[in-house]
């Protein structure tokens, strides 16, 4: 199987035609010509995600972000995008991302996070505007099994996404039963979560004046941007495997979230 074979499976399950404007999904390394004898799935590319892949004799990496993001105008070791293209090419591996086109599909980056969640009953919670395609759009929303303390669902939230912590609006129902979720920056989407009476809204990102925002009408939680996105990785492993499940697909054990918590 050569490399655009698997690209264009790709394209089929991630949609790129739905990521957003400003986004850079896709194809952005590589000959699709070129036999593929290993992918490897990461959430960010660095050197050591890299040199995994080299371990592993993967010639293809799969991303959530995009390396080529802005307009590359040169590729030199000068910086981290020309350092990371030159090893990829000297290399031979190639590179694909998938990312708001799967944040906004509802099996995608939310769909996952709100299993984890144990959400259920879930849809999108910023449609895109296009009414044969509910399926698609921003956030989520949905309901757990039943209601619970607000303090007990943030300790549910913490262990289930491995955080140390969590930074919180002030908390306003004692009471949690409907959730609104965004997998990475999601502030954009705080009056979406109020508008369809979500008791809290969960996501990355925020910035001092977005908790604010929340103004008593719902508890707004930071839980991390890469935190939010990390199960990304196995939803991605799963799409692949589907498909080619003789495939030598591996996630990556080298990847970690830039910010750390002292």
């Amino acid at each position: 199987m050569n490399i655009g074979t698997l690209v264009s499976y790709l394209d089929s399950e991630t949609h790129p035609e739905y990521q957003e404007k400003y986004d850079n999904a896709g194809f952005l390394v590589g000959d699709p010509q070129t036999e593929c004898t290993g992918a490897l799935v990461a959430l960010d590319l660095t050197d050591d995600v890299v040199d995994e892949a080299i371990d592993h004799n993967a010639n293809l990496i799969v991303t959530h972000h995009p390396l080529i993001f802005g307009g590359v105008k040169r590729i030199t070791p000068a910086d981290a995008t020309g350092r990371l293209i030159i090893k990829l090419i000297r290399n031979n591996i190639a590179l694909y991302a998938a990312h708001t086109n799967l944040d906004n599909l509802q099996h995608g980056v939310n769909g996952i996070l709100s299993f984890h969640l144990g959400l259920t009953d879930c849809h999108i919670l910023h449609p895109i505007d296009d009414k044969n395609l509910p399926h698609v759009g921003a956030g989520m929303i949905g309901s757990l099994p039943y209601p619970i303390p607000t303090n007990a669902f943030l300790e549910q939230v913490k262990l289930s996404l491995g955080l140390p912590l969590l930074r919180t609006s002030d908390i306003v129902s004692p009471v949690v039963s409907r959730v609104a979720i965004c997998g990475g920056s999601g502030n954009f989407l705080i009056n979406d979560a109020i508008d369809q009476k979500a008791d809290i809204y969960l996501t990355g990102d925020l910035k001092y004046h977005d908790f604010q925002h929340a103004e008593g009408r719902i508890t707004l939680v930071d839980i991390g941007h890469f935190e939010s996105e990390q199960f990304t990785k196995e939803l991605i492993y799963s799409i692949i495997s589907k498909k080619f499940s003789n495939f030598a697909c591996f996630i990556s054990q080298r990847g970690r979230s830039f910010v750390n918590y002292i």
